[in-house]
């Protein structure tokens, strides 16, 4: 039996989750509305303020559908309850970030300059002109769009210089040795 399926998603309060025939599993609450497909295979039930996830038999694939069943709707009610963040560093010099209505400017050493526009519920915030943090209550998107971001121009092992995240540790390497 899987140790995280079967745990129960508790509501909080002002969040309404609600399943209908199809396993279409809609959760509304105050920052916005997700919804999500559940494999067939897979029983979404909620009783009261708890959602709970039951699969139908022991076959290998209905087994790996349980855990993350589970896990994507928690992470549903999280993102409408609090949201998600990720934030990016750029070290390099130069470079720099800015932002001017729902438009995210980088300059990363390129001849010209990267835009990223705000949609489907991601915003981003810079508090300085090196650090970009991105927001939005769906979890995946964000991770993609932080992921996208520190792709135009990835950290390099010898000076370290490029977009990174918060936190990333970049294993380094010694370059030429002179004589």
């Amino acid at each position: 039996m899987s140790r995280i399926g079967r745990k129960v998603i508790t509501i909080p309060a002002g969040v309404t989750v609600s399943v209908n025939e199809e396993n279409l599993v809609t959760v509304k609450g105050p920052k916005g509305t997700l919804a999500t497909n559940i494999h067939k295979n897979i029983t979404v039930s909620v009783e009261g303020a708890n959602v709970a996830v039951a699969r139908l038999d022991d076959e290998r694939e209905n087994r790996s559908l349980h855990g993350l069943s589970r896990t994507l709707i928690a992470n549903m009610v999280e993102g409408v309850t609090k949201g998600y963040s990720k934030t990016l560093e750029m070290i390099g010099v130069g470079y720099k970030a800015a932002k001017s209505g729902k438009t995210l400017t980088l300059n990363l050493g390129h001849s010209h300059p990267i835009i990223f526009e705000e949609k489907d519920g991601i915003t981003f915030e810079v508090p300085n002109s090196t650090t970009i943090v991105v927001n939005g209550i769906d979890k995946q998107l964000v991770g993609q769009i932080a992921a996208q971001i520190r792709e135009k121009r990835p950290p390099e092992p010898y000076l370290g210089k490029g977009v990174k995240y918060v936190g990333e540790h970049i294993r380094r390497k010694a370059g030429k040795t002179g004589k």
